[in-house]
């Protein structure tokens, strides 16, 4: 997520009343959490095991919770709690605005393009020519909507990621800073939900299809051309090539990739990456034929 504008390291640490360690007039332009933080990005690390991965990301200034060496190019800010710290920065970017109106003032809207009776529009929606809006469904805030796309009756996109910070008193949510883009041709069936990114965008791909009540998890990015059939479950950050087919009640864990042109099979269930151009079935999913030729030996060893 950018900044409406941008700081400097000093500046920052003033607001945060934190100990500046390295140059105090860095240019700070966004805030991101360590999977997509970029050059000019805050981010921010409060447990050992993940220092060395936040200072050597590209991030140029980095909310910590111990003093430690500043790597060249970057400033530090040393602060008791960095990951409220963190949170209030997207806070006071993207401050939590309950909807008044079906549709926001500052929403884009293509004239060619269709909204259905109890249809919400969120604040700085866009939504390109000959779309479809059905009933009750509900976008977002900062959801980008290409041209050709239909979304659902009862469909939610570009809600509030379920990603939280655990703590000794439970869990806090993190503020999604990030967004939803529907890319030209998706086409969304009934009360399919999808979670806009925490600091990014949470990506489905040119003429990509939907079935029924699909979920799709924070900061994913599903590739063109993609057939999801219903009760699909995709769980955040995950990457899914372009043209694959998940058949029902597939679901995928966090954090994978799953290559261009694979068939998953119903039911099946993703814990590790997967190739592409290639079928696979079961839980874990694996190959196939590997998957089926187990399932034979079993009932051979049961028949015996």
């Amino acid at each position: 997520m950018k900044f409406k504008e941008s700081f400097t390291s000093g500046e920052l640490a003033a607001r945060l009343a934190g100990k500046l360690l390295g140059p105090n007039d860095l240019a700070v332009r966004g805030i991101n959490e360590i999977h997509h933080v970029e050059n000019g990005d805050v981010t921010f690390v409060d447990f050992h095991k993940y220092y060395g991965k936040a200072l050597s990301s590209e991030a140029s200034l980095i909310l910590i919770d111990k003093e430690q060496e500043v790597p060249e190019g970057k400033a530090l800010i040393v602060l008791a709690d960095p990951f409220t710290a963190y949170n209030s920065l997207v806070l006071a970017e993207r401050p939590i605005e309950p909807m008044v109106d079906s549709i926001h003032p500052t929403a884009k809207i293509g004239h060619s393009t269709r909204i259905e009776p109890g249809a919400i529009i969120g604040k700085n929606a866009t939504i390109g020519e000959s779309s479809l809006i059905q009933a009750n469904a509900i976008i977002g805030e900062y959801t980008e909507i290409g041209d050709r796309v239909i979304v659902g009756p009862g469909c939610v996109i570009g809600g509030e990621a379920f990603y939280y910070k655990k703590t000794s008193k439970g869990y806090t949510p993190w503020r999604s800073g990030g967004h939803v883009i529907l890319e030209d041709d998706v086409e969304l069936g009934p009360n399919c939900t999808i979670a806009r990114g925490v600091s990014s965008a949470t990506v489905i791909g040119t003429g990509t299809k939907f079935d029924a009540q699909v979920q799709i998890g924070h900061d994913c990015n599903i590739g063109p051309h993609c057939l999801f059939a219903a009760q699909v479950g995709v769980a955040g950050n995950t990457t899914i090539g372009e043209w694959c087919v998940l058949l029902g009640q597939v679901g995928i864990a966090q954090n994978l990739t799953i290559g261009a042109r694979a068939t998953i099979l119903a039911k099946s269930g993703v814990s590790k990456n997967l190739e592409g151009g290639h079928e696979y079935f079961g839980y874990p999913a694996q190959r196939a034929r590997s998957a089926y030729r187990e399932l034979a030996a079993l009932r051979n060893l049961r028949n015996k």
